[in-house]
């Protein structure tokens, strides 16, 4: 599901690649969807890959030496070409098969860990691209829904406490540590459901870029069942 009535302006639906990665970002538009439906089952692909870490990265050829059934077959040549057309673009695709991403507890007041809305940052221009194959989807919150974590004065009176340098560079610990990436949701804030099986293109935050970021973060795992995420 990736209606929003309320953030309507937020991100735009496209019908093909070429549209995805061709269609500018612009104004308040700052996430484009290509909405492209599923065929197959890929929960047999999830099931053939045995976790021995919370994440692993499944590569093509291992894709390719899998047993499947007719849909499972099916599955994987979307896979494989969802991650060709990336390629082709200059994209380095990772798809992951992920049980859990590690929690940040080091300050617990804010955490830092990709379950916490965050924006992503590039020294080049550049995107980012994610789909969810299978299990819970990633999330985007707009941008006029949301405050910068590091404005919120409680919590930026607990960031003062850890900082113990200079007035002038308490800026720069706060880059340095990437506190300035994360984002918490306004209480009135409409969450977007990237859904399943469709490919979204996120704006970065690199020099020169013309909007905003796009903030977006990692959901919360169904209680026993893994994600099938592609990514780069």
């Amino acid at each position: 599901m990736i209606d929003n009535s309320q953030a309507k302006h937020q991100f735009q639906v496209v019908t093909n690649f070429q549209d995805l990665i061709s269609t500018p970002f612009h104004g308040e538009m700052n996430a484009i969807c290509w909405k492209h439906e599923l065929t197959g089952d890929f929960s047999e692909i999830v099931q053939q890959v045995e976790l021995t870490e919370n994440i692993v990265v499944l590569d093509e050829a291992e894709l390719r030496t899998f047993q499947l059934s007719e849909q499972g077959q099916l599955a994987r040549e979307i896979l494989l070409e969802d991650m060709k057309l990336l390629k082709a673009h200059g994209a380095d695709p990772i798809l992951n098969v992920i049980k859990c991403y590690e929690r940040d507890n080091v300050f617990p007041f804010f955490p830092t860990d990709v379950y916490s809305f965050h924006v992503d940052r590039s020294p080049v221009p550049t995107d980012t691209f994610l789909c969810t194959y299978y299990g819970a989807s990633s999330e985007i919150l707009p941008n006029s829904q949301a405050t910068q974590k590091i404005l919120v004065p409680e919590i930026r009176e607990e960031l003062n406490k850890l900082y113990h340098g200079p007035d002038e560079g308490f800026e720069a610990f706060l880059t340095e540590h990437f506190f300035d990436l994360h984002y918490q949701p306004k209480p009135d804030a409409q969450l977007i459901q990237c859904g399943i099986g469709h490919l979204w293109r996120l704006a970065v935050d690199h020099p020169g870029s013309s909007v905003l970021p796009c903030l977006h973060r990692a959901p919360t795992e169904n209680p026993g069942e893994k994600r099938l995420l592609l990514i780069c």
